[in-house]
């Protein structure tokens, strides 16, 4: 069974970053991070396999944080990758 990839944005408040960046590191599904503001400037990009190292996770949460206080929108584009479904339309007996 293969994964495929699809994007997902969500709009989150900048005092709301933090939590909402923290609490997507920790699903199992999502292999990338993308923080803009609302004029689509990329602030920072977080493979989230590196960022599930704990040594990683403190400094980068301390980083958004900081980002936080200076705009008062950001869209958080968050890729995941989810089982593909069986080609054929039938499942397995």
């Amino acid at each position: 069974m293969g994964f495929e990839n699809f994007v997902e944005e969500i709009q989150v408040l900048g005092h709301d970053l933090v939590d909402k960046v923290r609490e997507l590191i920790h699903e199992g599904n999502v292999q990338r991070i993308v923080v803009k503001d609302e004029h689509g400037n990329t602030f920072v990009e977080i493979p989230v396999t590196v960022a599930a190292i704990g040594a990683v996770i403190a400094p980068l949460l301390a980083a958004i944080g900081a980002i936080s206080a200076l705009v008062a929108k950001f869209t958080v584009v968050v890729v995941r990758s989810e089982p593909k479904p069986p080609e054929g339309g039938q499942s397995a007996p």
